[in-house]
Parts: C-alpha cells; structure tokens; sequence
C-alpha cells in the first residue's frame, strides 16, 4: 500500500537532487505531448464553438473565391458561384483538414509518443541516481516501431473510449496510464502484454491515482498565478517524478522502497 505523501516525497528528493535536467525533461514533455495532443483533441471535440470553426473552415476557400470575383467585378451586381463550384472547393476543404488531422497524428505516433516514453523512462531512472539526458531518446533506438503501435492503440483507444462518454474515456485513460512507464522498462513487451500489465498495475488503483492527481491543484493554482513560470521550474517536474514513484511502487512494490534505506 502507497501514501500520497510517501510518493510525493521521493519524487521532490529525486527531483531536486537532478534539478535542471529534471525541469528540462518536464517542459520537452509538455511542449511535444501536451501541445500536439491537445491540437488533435480540439479537432475531434464537438461543442457548438467547435461546430461554427468547423464550417467555417469548409466555406472560407468558396466565400474567398466570391469576395475576389466581386472585388474585380465590374458594376455593383454581387457574383456568387454556381452550386458544382461551391461542392468542389467545399471537398478541397474537407481534404485539406483530414490531411491536416492525419498530418498531427503522424507527428504523435511517430515522434512525440516516443519521446514521451524517453522522458518517462528518464524519470524512473532519477528516482534512485541522477538520470541522463540522453534517456529522452531511448525509444528511438529501442523497439522504436513496437513502441510507436503500442503508442498509437493506446491513443486511439482513449480518444475513442472519451467519444462515448466522458467517464468512461476517463475510467480507461487511468487504465492505461501506466503504459509509457511499461514500455520504457520493457520495450519488446507485446501490445497484448503491455495493455494486460497496465490494466493489472492500476487495479484498484484509479481512484487513488486521481486523488493523486487532485493533490497538486494548489501547486496548479500558484503555477497560473506566476504565468506559468512556478509550473515549469518546479510544479511539472515535480508531478513527473511523483508519477515515476507511483509506477514504480505499483510494479516493484516494497522492494524499491527497500533499495533506497
């Protein structure tokens, strides 16, 4: 059984002890992970905002091409495009988003994931000695194509699990949020086996990782107030680290705790 306080500790000691690499990984992370998925979600979100940007974004190529024509045209009589043209460039411009979706989602699945299991492999490895920073690009050169699938699946699955219900997809983000740390310890685990062990490690164990969760709104609350400043020298870290301890005290147990007395 794990303490809030008892993770939390380990992971301000081990980060502080590797204070600028350990704020360096963080912020790598937030900037790749954070800012592409956050990018891919917003596309995929269906709220009555979301819902005007979409069509505008249809039209704007075919009201474009009518505001050109009207501001060369001569007289005062508006033009407006016949229905077939208005098709065509409303097709151009759903090509051009799907492209632009699938564009952000190969960026994800074939450098950002990875790079992820890179920095939370970093941050497993500085709980117990100060980690190198050349552990952010384990994954390139370890299993690199099994990590991106796993990576992938685990993505999908999510963002499809979140498109029935909002608790539901929260439910299965927390069943799979041990995967990263699986695949930087194991990296030739099999999708099957990766998915199994972290649905295993977080057995029971979801509430108390959103509790975990929960703790840190103060720190979040302190990190707005800085204009994020306080966020990145210390709260994102901090949170990385305590996370890493989580994980490792799920899959180890007593023994890691044992390790470092």
């Amino acid at each position: 059984m794990w303490t809030r306080k008892e993770l939390k500790e380990k992971g301000k000691k081990a980060f502080l002890f590797n204070y600028w690499k350990t704020v360096l990984v963080s912020l790598v992370l937030v900037i790749l992970v954070i800012g592409t998925s956050g990018s891919v979600a917003g596309r995929g979100r269906s709220n009555p905002a979301n819902d005007r940007g979409e069509k505008s974004a249809v039209t704007t190529m075919t009201e474009t091409a009518e505001d050109t024509i009207n501001e060369h045209s001569l007289g005062n009589k508006q033009v407006e495009l016949p229905p077939a043209a208005k098709a065509v460039l409303a097709v151009l411009a759903v090509i051009v988003g799907i492209v632009g979706v699938g564009s952000a989602l190969a960026f994800m699945a074939f450098l950002v994931n990875p790079f992820e299991v890179g920095c939370r492999r970093f941050f497993l490895r500085n709980l117990n000695q100060k980690a190198k920073f050349s552990e952010v690009a384990f994954a390139f050169d370890n299993n690199y194509l099994n990590i991106v699938k796993i990576c992938f699946f685990m993505t999908i699955y999510t963002f499809l699990w979140g498109l029935l219900l909002i608790i539901p997809g929260i439910i299965k983000s927390y069943e799979y949020r041990m995967i990263p740390y699986i695949l930087a310890d194991h990296p030739d685990m099999s999708q099957k086996e990766v998915f199994a062990k972290s649905k295993e490690l977080m057995k029971g164990q979801k509430w108390r990782a959103f509790v975990l969760d929960l703790s840190f709104i103060g720190w979040e609350i302190l990190s707005l107030l800085t204009a994020r400043v306080l966020g990145v020298l210390y709260v994102t870290p901090y949170r990385d680290m305590t996370n890493a301890a989580l994980y490792e005290r799920l899959e180890y147990g007593n023994l890691a705790a044992e390790e470092n007395n």
